[in-house]
């Protein structure tokens, strides 16, 4: 295990999976458990010689002002953090509250000196705390589908547009570009653009580190990852496989935009279809329901046919915490992703699609395959 410290960099910094991550990282340090969730703490990745949970130093940046340590209480009293969890990870909450920048908005300021304002900003983060690594991984709200622009095609083609006074990139794209330009991995947890461009991955590559995403797969396609394999391999011929999902807090109002619920509702199909091998009639709806809060409930029902045609059918629920889901595989991405830098990988990490509905690098959906993947990878001499 390497004794070097890591800086974890979250864009969305104040959010409820960003806190929950801070929270869940200082209660670790302060009491040593609490590891349920981390994929990482499995025996074979453990393994692995990944930074320790507690050489990890968090910052980032964020549009908004709430203290984490509000931020904390707010999430204590929805129930996602223990209270008595708090008073213990109080003052480790403000220190990393006093880490956290002012992130970028579209339109505010001109793009290019953005990007190096905040690739400063994590420049700074890695001199000031001594840091040998920093991953960005962004955990911020989901973005509405970008429409190609000329600048995405190329670097040169961006940096043109930059000195033209262009803004072709939309923020998320924006934060993967600092994160390259300071020479810090990047990791996009959500299904927006982020590095997922040609002329950032040719910025990626001018810079020699690694990235990775998209889309935590964390509760529903979690599932569909499990059984979708399980009736190929049958031979049970899925006919429709349609899901309806309800929550609340930050994510449900951004994905009440119907733009953003596209781009989510992409992420979460795409998968399908691959791990079928057949189109399936699948459509995904994704309702705001403000009083679940942090708490989110996901109703499939799939159709099937066996034998002689017979047709049968299957209904599941899922209910979970979404940031209790989310927070421990952003902390095993940083791990891995840290790995991925001390090993001077380069571009796309296409091992990591154990953790994203939609991963760069690889057209594997099946989660025990994408875990034996994974696995062989990280505990490669």
């Amino acid at each position: 295990m390497s004794d070097a410290r890591t800086g974890l960099w979250l864009v969305g910094a104040r959010g409820s999976v960003a806190t929950t991550v801070a929270t869940g990282l200082a209660l670790i340090t302060a009491r040593g458990h609490g590891t349920d969730g981390l994929v990482t703490e499995q025996p074979d990745l453990a393994a692995a010689g990944l930074v320790a949970l507690d050489h990890l130093v968090v910052g980032g940046h964020d549009v908004v002002d709430v203290p984490l340590v509000k931020r904390a209480a707010q999430l204590a009293d929805a129930g996602v953090i223990p209270h008595t969890a708090l008073h213990l990870v109080h003052d480790e909450l403000e220190r990393t509250d006093h880490r956290v920048r002012g992130g970028y908005r579209a339109g505010h300021e001109d793009q290019a000196a953005a990007v190096e304002r905040l690739a400063a900003d994590i420049r700074a983060f890695r001199d000031d705390e001594g840091l040998a690594r920093v991953v960005v991984i962004n955990v911020s709200s989901t973005e509405a589908v970008v429409e190609q622009q000329p600048g995405h095609e190329s670097l040169d083609a961006l940096e043109r547009a930059w000195a033209a006074g262009d803004s072709p990139l939309p923020p998320s794209a924006v934060y993967a570009a600092a994160a390259f330009s300071a020479g810090a991995a990047f990791i996009d947890f959500t299904p927006s653009t982020g590095a997922r461009l040609p002329a950032l991955e040719q910025l990626a590559e001018r810079h020699g580190v690694p990235w990775g995403g998209s889309d935590g797969k964390t509760g529903e396609t979690l599932v569909k990852s499990v059984l979708a394999p399980m009736f190929a391999a049958r031979s049970l011929r899925v006919r429709s496989w349609a899901g309806t999902n309800l929550l609340g807090g930050g994510d449900g109002a951004t994905l009440a935009d119907p733009q953003a619920m596209e781009s989510k509702a992409r992420s979460k199909a795409r998968g399908l279809e691959a791990m079928l091998g057949h189109p399936v009639d699948g459509p995904v709806h994704i309702d705001n329901i403000a009083d679940l809060g942090d708490w989110k409930t996901a109703w499939d029902h799939l159709t099937f046919s066996g034998f002689l045609g017979t047709r049968m059918s299957m209904q599941f629920t899922w209910q979970g915490c979404d940031s209790s889901l989310a927070a421990p595989l952003v902390i095993d991405l940083a791990r891995l992703a840290d790995l991925a830098l001390r090993r001077d990988e380069v571009g796309p990490l296409p091992a990591l699609g154990f953790f994203f509905k939609d991963p760069v690098g690889s057209d594997e959906h099946r989660l025990f395959e994408q875990l034996r993947v994974l696995t062989e990878w990280a505990t490669a001499p």
